[in-house]
């Protein structure tokens, strides 16, 4: 996906419609002159919703929605005549995304489902009619509800993009090229640092006609956590991944201290991050002999899979797919 067309963060001011105002009506007619309380209750204010759509992939249909007014309710009438309600607004947004308050940075809804609905602002509630007040002692009353105000309130809409397998590695580490090798994905490659800007997505095909979401992520350099670099607009796409695959260039001049920088800058931002499973690809692992690879394998964490790879020459592709299909569907243990 194209940088520009690729947006992930967004700010809208939202104000959800107000309540009508309940009826302070009696009834007259012809054949009734002082006819008892009749007043309808206020119709509701439309609420501002968010909905999920499985296919949207970015918020850069809301660009330039930036104010979304709801509707007000309509006020009471005589008759008991009920306002009408006003029309919701139903925000459509790619799967995965959050919103929180401006304010208060509280998280307020979260959208992981095609065709799930969260309210995101209430409409104020129409006020009661004067028919609602009627008792014994006091049979016609001169008095109804006004609707409650809705809300309102910057709201922040951010997209954590979903994904089976992340894959995580300093810049230049050939982790695009490994997505354009393994799946249809076309990621803009090239010989410098930062290629990748925005989250790629690739389906990747694998035995007996079964596939796994893998997401190409813009490089992590020392100090993401902190802002440097791409930063947390990088770090918050890992979130939703279930499997972390660290790509660690053969030529990296220290295979296990790349590894634990990477690991660190993910616990610094989210130490939840840290109890995904981990797998470990030494990519451009043509250029090794059997002697380099025992080598690099024994600087490697014990606990956490690894496999040598070359997504040029295509080796040991497939078993790289094995292991992640198997470490994405293993039984966890209780």
């Amino acid at each position: 996906m194209d940088k520009s067309n690729f947006v992930d963060q967004i700010k809208i001011f939202c104000r959800s419609g107000h309540g009508g105002a309940g009826s302070k009506h009696f009834m007259r007619n012809k054949l009734t002159a002082m006819g008892g309380p009749d007043g309808g209750d206020g119709g509701r204010g439309a609420h501002i919703i968010l909905k999920g759509n499985a296919q949207l992939w970015t918020l850069l249909h809301l660009r330039y929605f930036k104010n979304v007014l709801a509707e007000n309710g309509g006020n009471g009438a005589g008759n008991h005549c009920t306002g009408k309600n006003g029309k919701d607004i139903i925000i459509e947004v790619p799967l995965g995304t959050i919103a929180r308050d401006e304010e208060t940075g509280k998280q307020e809804a979260e959208i992981l489902e095609d065709g799930q609905e969260a309210i995101l602002m209430r409409g104020g509630r129409g006020g009661l009619g004067n028919s609602n007040f009627k008792t014994a002692t006091n049979q016609a009353p001169e008095y109804a509800q006004p609707g409650e105000e809705g809300q309102e309130g910057i709201k922040v809409l951010e997209l954590k993009v979903l994904a089976d397998v992340g894959l995580v590695g300093f810049p230049n580490a050939g982790k695009s090229t490994l997505l354009s090798s393994i799946t249809a994905a076309k990621p803009k490659i090239a010989d410098y640092a930062f290629t990748t800007l925005v989250p790629q997505l690739g389906m990747v095909e694998y035995r007996d006609a079964r596939s796994f979401c893998m997401a190409d992520l813009p490089g992590i350099i020392e100090g993401a956590a902190e802002g440097k670099g791409l930063g947390h607009r990088f770090l918050r796409h890992i979130e939703r991944n279930a499997v972390l695959l660290f790509l660690i260039p053969a030529d990296s001049k220290g295979h296990r201290d790349e590894f634990e920088v990477l690991k660190a800058e993910l616990e610094k931002y989210n130490p939840d991050m840290l109890q995904k499973d981990f797998v470990i690809a030494i990519s451009k692992s043509d250029m090794l002999d059997d002697e380099l690879k025992e080598a690099i394998a024994k600087e490697l964490p014990k606990n956490i899979p690894h496999v040598f790879i070359s997504s040029v020459t295509g080796y040991n592709l497939q078993p790289l797919k094995d292991l992640l299909w198997n470490t994405l569907n293993a039984t966890p243990v209780s």
